[in-house]
């Protein structure tokens, strides 16, 4: 049940972006567009920000699930781009909000989250050192230029940006995805 009130107000949430920017959305915009209270709402969400990562977590998820299990980085993100293009109003208003809980800022923290549990579970450690800046700095581009493809109407095909994405990782980064066997 709280699922489906989490879902319930996320798809308010996105209805209300149609015309509106988030900034402009409200709280009580939301609950009653999901018909709830929001008591309701502030019992699954600190904020609206905190239900857009919310539902970007959900597609994060999504985009990423079978990672590491047969698909590629590559693949990965090339449905990550597709979730994002038909969301394309959800994330268009999104990503144009700026602030300390904002989708950006969470994106990057999801992508490193993702790709240090990976490494991980795939080495027995989690990246440290030189790979773990690489790593993030490789995330906090890919997120820019994420965001800028998006703001800029997602002209570039899904495939293609997924491919520009994995030729941008740094030299160490891809030698260790090649042995990890995720390009």
């Amino acid at each position: 049940m709280a699922e489906e009130t989490k879902l319930a107000l996320a798809k308010a949430m996105e209805e209300l972006m149609r015309s509106q920017s988030v900034e402009a959305v409200t709280v009580t915009d939301v609950a009653r567009r999901a018909n709830v209270t929001r008591q309701t709402f502030y019992r699954h969400f600190l904020d609206k920000y905190d239900l857009i990562n919310w539902y970007f977590g959900k597609l994060l998820s999504r985009s990423f699930e079978h990672m590491g299990t047969g698909r590629t980085v590559r693949e990965g993100l090339e449905r990550k781009f597709e979730y994002i293009r038909a969301e394309r109003v959800f994330f268009t208003a999104a990503f144009r909000a700026d602030g300390t809980n904002s989708l950006k800022e969470h994106d990057v923290d999801a992508i490193m989250a993702f790709y240090s549990e990976l490494i991980e579970r795939k080495t027995g450690a989690p990246p440290e050192g030189e790979t773990a800046f690489l790593l993030e700095l490789y995330c906090r581009g890919s997120v820019a230029m994420t965001v800028r493809w998006v703001l800029s109407g997602m002209r570039t095909p899904p495939a293609e940006l997924a491919r520009h994405m994995t030729d941008a990782l740094p030299a160490a980064l891809e030698k260790l995805f090649r042995r990890l066997r995720l390009l």
